[in-house]
C-alpha cells in the first residue's frame, strides 16, 4: 500500500498542538473509538466527536504535546493509514491548544428531534411511517422531511423534551420495523440527535410536511389535482384518482393471455362489464370495467404485482384508467361487452383451453385434444364465475393461496399442474395463485 503521506493528511505549516483534528471518520464515531485510536501514543484526556456539517470530524487531546507529535509522526511515515472501522482517517494538528466542550444544539435535550434515515431506499420512507414509529412514545405535533448533505432527514416535534428524549433513547441507531415498510423498500436505520428548533413551521399538509395539531391546515397545491381531489396517500406519494375501470399491463408474457383468461382472473372480485385488449409500447394492455369503483379498488389491491402463471409469467401491473365507460362495438377476441350478450360477434373468442400458448423459448406443435387425454378431463370454459361469486370477496386473498382460479361448476383437473385459464405447451404452465407474488 502506498504511503499516505502524499495525501493532504497533515497540516505541516500548523505548529504542533496537544489537540489533533481528525477527518473522514465513520458516522457517529464514539469517544471510545477515538481513545482506542490514540492509546498507543499516550493518554487521551479529552475528545470532541461528531463535529462538522457531515458529523464525520472530531478532536482528541493528549495529556502531553510529545504524545500528539508521536502520533502525527508515526502516521506521516507509515505505509498504513490511521483507520476507524476500516475507514481511513486523516490527521493534522489543530489550531487550538485544548478542547473546550461547549455544548451544541445536538447535545442539549429539546422537544424536536433531528432524524437521519440511512439506507438505499431512505427517500421512500414516508411521513406516515415516521409518524407510526415516533407516535409510539407520545403525541407527535409536527413532522417535516427534507434532503441535506447528510442524506434524507426529518424533524419530529413532540410536546416536551422528556417525550423526545424517550423516543431518541429507544430509536437511535435502530432499524425501522420490517412490517411498517412497503415490500419494495429495503432496511432503513434511524440516526437521531436533538434539534435546535422548538416549534416547526408547517404551512401546508403535504407528503413532505404534516401538522397533526391543525387538521384544518390547507393542503399543498402540489398535492391536489385540477378537480380539487386530494392526491396524497398514506405512503406520502401522489394518489391516482380511483375509477371503476382498471388499466392492466402484462409483462413477461411467456404464455398467451386471452380475453377469457383476463375475465376469469378479474371476475373473481365482482362482475365484469366490459374488457378491451390492445397492444401498446411493445406489450399487451387491457381495460377492465367494473360496475362500481369499490370493486375495482379491491381487484387492483389484490392483483397488483401478481402473476397469472407461476414462475413470474404474465405479471400484472394495474392502475386506474381515466375512462369510466368503455365503448365496445363488437365482441371478438380483443373486446367483449358482457352487459349486452346479443352484440354482434365478429370473430368468436377461441376456447382458452384449446388456445396454443405463445412460448418465446421454443416452437411448439399445435395442440391436440388427445394429447392430454390420459392426464385430465378438460373442463369447458365458463362464460363467467356464476352468481355464486360475491361482488367483493373480502376473504379471497386468504382462500386462494393454494387454489387456482376455477369457475363454479367446472370439473376439477386431476393433474396439480393444470387449471382453468391455462394453455398447454409441453409441460403445462403452472396455475395462477391469487395472492402469490412472483
Amino acid at each position: 500500500m502506498a504511503s499516505v503521506s502524499s495525501q493532504p493528511q497533515f497540516r505541516y505549516t500548523q505548529p504542533p498542538s496537544k489537540v489533533l483534528h481528525l477527518r473522514n471518520l465513520p458516522w457517529e464515531c464514539t469517544e471510545e473509538e477515538l481513545i482506542e485510536l490514540g492509546k498507543p501514543f499516550g493518554k487521551v484526556v479529552n475528545t470532541k466527536c461528531n463535529v462538522g456539517a457531515n458529523r464525520n470530524q472530531a478532536f482528541i487531546e493528549f495529556a502531553d504535546l510529545n504524545q500528539a507529535i508521536a502520533m502525527i509522526s508515526y502516521y506521516a511515515s507509515s505505509s498504513e493509514p490511521a483507520q476507524v472501522r476500516g475507514k481511513t482517517v486523516y490527521l493534522q494538528y489543530s489550531n487550538r491548544q485544548e478542547i473546550v466542550n461547549n455544548k451544541t444544539a445536538a447535545d442539549v435535550a429539546g422537544n424536536v428531534l433531528l432524524v437521519t434515515i440511512e439506507g438505499a431506499d431512505a427517500r421512500l420512507v414516508s411521513i406516515d411511517i415516521l409518524h407510526l414509529v415516533f407516535s409510539a412514545f407520545g403525541f407527535v405535533h409536527k413532522i417535516t422531511t427534507f434532503e441535506k448533505t447528510a442524506g434524507f432527514q426529518a424533524l419530529v416535534q413532540f410536546s416536551d423534551a422528556e417525550t423526545a428524549t424517550s423516543a431518541k433513547t429507544a430509536l437511535d441507531s435502530r432499524i425501522i420495523p420490517r412490517y411498517l415498510l412497503p415490500e419494495h423498500v429495503g432496511p432503513c436505520t434511524l440516526r437521531i440527535t436533538y434539534s435546535g428548533h422548538t416549534d416547526l413551521s408547517v404551512k401546508f399538509q403535504s407528503h413532505r410536511s404534516r401538522d397533526y395539531t391543525n387538521p384544518n391546515l390547507p393542503v399543498a397545491p402540489s398535492a391536489i389535482d385540477g378537480s380539487g381531489q386530494l392526491l396524497v396517500g398514506l405512503d406520502g406519494k401522489k394518489l391516482e384518482p380511483e375509477s371503476n375501470v382498471l388499466l392492466a399491463s402484462i409483462e413477461n408474457m411467456q404464455y398467451a393471455v386471452t380475453l377469457d383468461v383476463l375475465h376469469m382472473v378479474f371476475s373473481a372480485f365482482g362482475p365484469i362489464q366490459k374488457i378491451a385488449m390492445f397492444d401498446k409500447n411493445g406489450g399487451v394492455q387491457a381495460l377492465i370495467q367494473y360496475p362500481d369503483v369499490q370493486t375495482a379498488v379491491v381487484a387492483k389491491e389484490a392483483l397488483e404485482g401478481h402473476s397469472i402463471y407461476d414462475g413470474g409469467f404474465c405479471k400484472l401491473h394495474i392502475s386506474y384508467s381515466r375512462h369510466t365507460d368503455l365503448s365496445i362495438k363488437v365482441n371478438n377476441d380483443r373486446s367483449r361487452d358482457y352487459t349486452i350478450p346479443t352484440i354482434p360477434i365478429v370473430a368468436a373468442q377461441p376456447s382458452i383451453l384449446g388456445q396454443q400458448p405463445v412460448h418465446q423459448s421454443a416452437t411448439v406443435p399445435p395442440y391436440s385434444g388427445a394429447q392430454y387425454a390420459d392426464q385430465a378431463v378438460m373442463p369447458q370454459p365458463s362464460a363467467g364465475w356464476g352468481p355464486t361469486v360475491p361482488a367483493v370477496p373480502q376473504s379471497m386473498p386468504f382462500q386462494m393461496h393454494n387454489q387456482p382460479y376455477m369457475p363454479p361448476g367446472t370439473i376439477p383437473i386431476s393433474s396439480p399442474q393444470m387449471g382453468p385459464g391455462m394453455m398447454q405447451s409441453g409441460p403445462p404452465p403452472p396455475p395462477y395463485h391469487h395472492g402469490h407474488v412472483q
